[in-house]
């Protein structure tokens, strides 16, 4: 199994690293024979007005699923604490989720949004903003994207601590992202189709 540990704006001394392996690999320790590769990032905001300036997530490749979990606190021993309950509640999520297929929502329980409506509920009354300051404006992150059904990636959503999730559609064969939305349910945006009419060239 692959474990690798990053650190931004801070020093990954050997003490950090195995208190890291040591909470995180008992979390994970049931699951050690599914898990291919899990990744730790440790960082500290640089900006001083961020209180819970300590952050730890940790990313889980479990036979072809992504868990993940994400704390901050004002220590980092704390933030890594937190963040390994939390990869075990997910982890116990996914085993029960397994267990029990009838439980996953299908396809026709999703809102399946329109051009208008994604606008409207992803955007609202909210202004795009960057913090004051900012190191580094994008973070690259890249992932295996299997071909899979809107009802298994309602179930990824439900592991990755996020609200949103991207997924290659395995019925359309597009990349599709599917949502929480702000007022309950969920949202599933789609390519829109080109249209045939379109005019000539004179």
């Amino acid at each position: 199994m692959k474990f690798v540990i990053h650190g931004k704006n801070i020093e990954v001394t050997d003490a950090i690293r195995e208190y890291v392996h040591q909470k995180i690999e008992k979390a994970a320790n049931h699951y050690q024979n599914l898990t291919t590769e899990i990744d730790v990032h440790l960082s500290v905001a640089s900006n001083p007005r961020i209180s819970d300036s300590q952050n730890a997530e940790v990313t889980l490749f479990v036979n072809g699923s992504i868990i993940r979990a994400e704390e901050s606190s004002e220590s980092l021993y704390a933030s890594i604490d937190l963040v390994a309950d939390k990869i075990a509640r997910q982890l116990r999520k996914y085993k029960e989720k397994r267990q029990d297929k009838t439980h996953i929502r299908t396809k026709e329980e999703l809102e399946v949004a329109t051009d208008q409506v994604v606008a409207a509920s992803l955007v609202a009354d909210r202004q795009p903003a960057l913090p004051d300051e900012v190191d580094e404006v994008v973070r690259y992150k890249y992932f295996a994207m299997p071909p899979m059904a809107v009802k298994d990636a309602l179930e990824q959503l439900d592991l990755v601590d996020h609200d949103f999730y991207m997924f290659h559609n395995s019925e359309t064969g597009q990349i599709n992202v599917i949502y929480e939305r702000n007022h309950g349910g969920y949202g599933l945006i789609q390519p829109k189709k080109a249209s045939n009419g379109s005019a000539k060239a004179g």
